[in-house]
């Protein structure tokens, strides 16, 4: 069984970037002119409206996954109207990105503290690294427990940048791809993706399949800019 405090960590930053990430979506809808998930609340980085929303994804998923093998698997979702989507799938596709978008914010904060520390003498580069361990303390517990706190909220955001990023159905890089769509070849693809609910499951799978090999590298390059000089992998 995993170390307690770790995997409760681990559950408290996937809970707060997940509320941010879907708090991104929320607000890009309601500035572009979509109020669903506004009156649904979550428009919002308080978690109760997103819980509410998906307590199975957010709560009990997670918890048992953290607990059992201290890593945290979930879900949440911010709704919006699909016909606004359809209308205005430009908006749509920057509210999909909005939440990446999120989680790459707390990456790189998370990722200056590092820089912040390591210049302060309190980081500094570890002999190895790992998912959830890119940086150590130089001295004292208080300081070590920060450095895992701050090495979990770069890994697990990389990771959900990462993983909504990669261009397949229902993940939000799929529903970025009309920024790069003429008009009449967005409204077929969208058309295309809402008449094929199959499409959602096959998209994870494969996503799923992929992910450990795509994400190993993209991790060890950013790992690679924390420490000039320094070269892991």
């Amino acid at each position: 069984m995993p170390d307690i405090p770790s995997a409760l960590t681990f559950y408290a930053v996937f809970l707060f970037s997940t509320v941010l990430h879907e708090a991104g979506h929320a607000l890009a809808a309601l500035l572009g002119g979509d109020r669903t998930a506004y009156h649904g609340g979550q428009v919002s980085l308080d978690p109760r409206p997103h819980i509410r929303r998906e307590p199975f994804g957010m709560v009990v998923l997670p918890l048992l996954s953290v607990l059992l093998s201290g890593w945290p698997m979930g879900y949440a979702s911010a709704p919006y109207d699909r016909r606004w989507a359809f209308q205005y799938p430009k908006r749509a596709a920057v509210m999909a990105l909005a939440g990446p978008a999120g989680n790459l914010l707390l990456m790189v904060l998370a990722a200056i503290a590092i820089r912040v520390g390591s210049a302060a003498g309190v980081f500094h580069a570890p002999a190895s690294i790992r998912f959830g361990s890119v940086t150590a303390a130089t001295d004292g517990s208080l300081w070590s427990a920060v450095a895992f706190v701050v090495s979990v909220f770069f890994s697990l955001n990389l990771v959900l940048f990462a993983f909504n990023m990669i261009p397949l159905p229902p993940l939000d890089g799929s529903a970025a791809v009309p920024l790069v769509l003429s008009d009449t070849a967005t409204a077929r693809y969208q058309q295309f993706l809402w008449g094929q609910p199959a499409l959602v499951w096959i998209g994870i799978l494969v996503a799923w399949r992929v992910f450990d090999m795509i994400f190993q590298p993209i991790f060890l390059f950013f790992v690679n800019l924390l420490y000039p000089g320094v070269h892991y992998g």
